[in-house]
């Protein structure tokens, strides 16, 4: 089953997270321990990030610096179908077009295909640390939208090159990302939606929203999205914040708000407990409003660094 028909098919409102690769060289343990503690959610998915490679120098003889490249979190698609395996969950990997080229992304088409995953989230996925603006690698797409034709192209049998596939396997679906205060990039929230409403008519199912602690935010997204013919599931992202470094590293990072009422309460924690407790509380009635206005087909977690946080919300609410 489709993940699309997963979250239109259900009895309650679907439960689902996003989860890292392990660091190189770290084992899966610790990753498969967090999935333990949520399986019991019945998650209908989970979605695998994909990190682009980074470059790192090192001195050399003569003075001079010498540039590798360095992936900090290889694994994706290995790590996707270990965790299917295991848990008998569908999973869905992110393809960013961030640090590959298309033949890149073509050969992870081509392994993902040949292990039957058959859900993707595509995205263009962050800048280099070293860019002041988002620079492809080589003949890598630039845009999520170039992403989407080049796995649209692979779906009706053909390579990146134009050339056919001799025997075209069974064609990919796929969710994108949305931006409820707008991509960093975008002039404005009507343009960057323009973008979603382009991913949609690419052939997009579904859409999950970047991290937002306003609800009235999204409400206005989503009837925005109405309003200009966007008729994607927009599926609510949800990450509790835990540690007081967060309250400036967050908003600076994902570009995202904090309402006042929450800030306010926030900047009393003296410790990361403190704030933690906070945070579930503030998650929590988030998703007990999404859910009382109703039109919200799934709730997705970010859990990386708040796996307990997720478990104490998602016992409150399911």
């Amino acid at each position: 089953m489709k993940v699309i028909d997963l979250i239109n098919d259900h009895q309650r409102t679907p439960f689902s997270f996003e989860v890292l690769p392990p660091l190189k060289g770290t084992g899966t343990d610790v990753l498969f321990r967090s999935i333990e503690r949520l399986a019991e959610f019945q998650p209908k998915y989970i979605n695998i990030t994909t990190h682009r490679s980074e470059y790192v120098y090192h001195e050399v003889e003569g003075g001079l610096m010498q540039r590798q490249r360095l992936r900090r979190r290889p694994g994706t698609i290995a790590v996707s179908a270990a965790i299917r395996q295991r848990f008998g969950v569908k999973v869905v990997p992110h393809l960013v077009c961030s640090g590959f080229t298309r033949e890149d992304l073509e050969y992870q088409l081509i392994d993902l295909q040949l292990l039957g995953i058959d859900e993707l989230l595509i995205m263009r996925g962050d800048k280099a640390r070293d860019e002041q603006r988002f620079q492809p690698t080589g003949d890598g797409p630039a845009h999520a939208t170039e992403l989407i034709e080049q796995v649209n192209r692979f779906n009706e049998g053909f390579f990146w090159d134009g050339s056919p596939i001799k025997q075209p396997g069974k064609g990919f679906h796929y969710a994108v990302a949305c931006y409820p205060e707008k991509h960093e990039e975008a002039a404005n929230l009507k343009a960057d939606m323009e973008y979603l409403k382009m991913k949609q008519d690419l052939g997009a199912q579904y859409a999950v929203t970047q991290m937002f602690f306003d609800n009235d935010t999204f409400y206005r997204f989503r009837d925005k999205a109405r309003e200009m013919g966007i008729t994607l599931p927009l599926i609510p992202g949800i990450k509790p914040l835990g540690k007081l470094s967060q309250l400036s590293v967050v908003p600076k990072t994902f570009h995202c708000d904090l309402p006042e009422t929450f800030y306010a309460e926030a900047r009393k924690c003296r410790t990361d407990e403190e704030l933690r407790q906070v945070g579930i509380e503030w998650a929590t009635e988030q998703c007990r409003d999404l859910l009382k206005h109703g039109g919200v087909p799934s709730l997705h977690f970010f859990t990386v660094g708040a796996v307990d946080s997720v478990c104490e919300i998602a016992k409150r609410i399911y």
